[in-house]
């Protein structure tokens, strides 16, 4: 299971790191971007409006893209976790979507923050290209020798994006420090936050994403090791109290264990109301049987 919210500044390698994960753990990577991109092309209904937004020259709400992340975590594919990507973008948005993963039973696990030096993010940005055809991040500085795409008998045909002209990245690091900050401090408040140093091998950099990621599932498996040895002690407990110093037959014994046992862990408040039954049990069991009074008796005293 992972459900994980992947932030950094444009150019950090969030897209990249996430495609690696989604291999590798069999969940989808949820871009708010492709989402819309996707519903507009296919004319949904939330589509239609962030079609109509857009055209009107304003940013899609928040309700929009929420509405799209519900309906694809509600996929098939996305049972066993996601990784949402590009969104949210700031701590309102960030309390909109922790209410809406808590509605539908997904609530997020870990926020992994990808921390590049802004030189490099420059670097990655400008020489950064994206294949037409299959949506593949290339780097002009390391282009693979293989360029085959699965989507393109002709191969991969690269692109630039506008917003990553050099003109650009300026304003856009700029405008991600001033949103992204609030958003940070507030994930590092709930102790979601596992910041990632997102420099160096591809491959080591998703070796560091991954140890972020295994505490988190191994607390999980802790407290539930634990949770089950308190039950157990509890039952144990429990049948002593019941069975100390009193002088229940041996069948009365084995039945106040199965009982006790069939029981799931016993609060502390109602163990002294369990001891005092059996007590009271066994008051029961050893008061003696009134004798028949003869009727000759009975008849004298009249």
């Amino acid at each position: 299971m992972m459900r994980i919210v992947l932030l950094g500044a444009p150019g950090s390698g969030k897209g990249t790191q996430a495609q690696r994960l989604q291999a590798k753990f069999n969940v989808p990577q949820v871009s708010s971007g492709d989402l819309l991109r996707d519903a507009v092309s296919r004319k949904t209904s939330l589509g239609l409006k962030a079609k109509a937004a857009m055209e009107a020259g304003q940013l899609v709400s928040d309700a929009i893209v929420l509405g799209l992340i519900r309906e694809r975590l509600s996929r098939v594919d996305a049972q066993n976790g996601f990784i949402l990507d590009g969104f949210p973008r700031n701590s309102d948005q960030a309390a909109t979507l922790s209410k809406l993963l808590i509605e539908i039973g997904q609530p997020l696990e870990a926020v992994l923050l990808m921390d590049v030096r802004t030189k490099t993010l420059v670097q990655r940005l400008a020489g950064r290209r994206i294949c037409k055809h299959c949506g593949k991040v290339f780097s002009v500085a390391a282009l693979p020798k293989d360029m085959t795409c699965p989507k393109n008998s002709k191969g991969h045909e690269l692109y630039q994006r506008a917003d990553d002209k050099e003109e650009v990245i300026a304003k856009r690091l700029d405008v991600y420090q001033s949103q992204t900050k609030p958003l940070i401090d507030h994930y590092n408040k709930l102790g979601l936050l596992k910041v990632i140093k997102g420099e160096g091998d591809l491959e080591a950099i998703t070796a560091r994403m991954e140890a972020a990621l295994k505490p988190a599932k191994q607390k999980r498996k802790t407290n539930a090791k634990t949770a089950k040895k308190k039950t157990k002690s509890v039952r144990k407990v429990t049948v002593k109290k019941v069975v100390k110093g009193t002088r229940i037959k041996k069948k009365t014994i084995i039945k106040l264990k199965s009982v006790a046992l069939k029981k799931p862990a016993v609060k502390k408040s109602s163990r002294k109301t369990l001891a005092k039954s059996g007590k009271a049990l066994v008051k029961k069991s050893s008061k003696p049987k009134a004798k028949n009074v003869s009727r000759k008796t009975s008849v004298r005293k009249k």
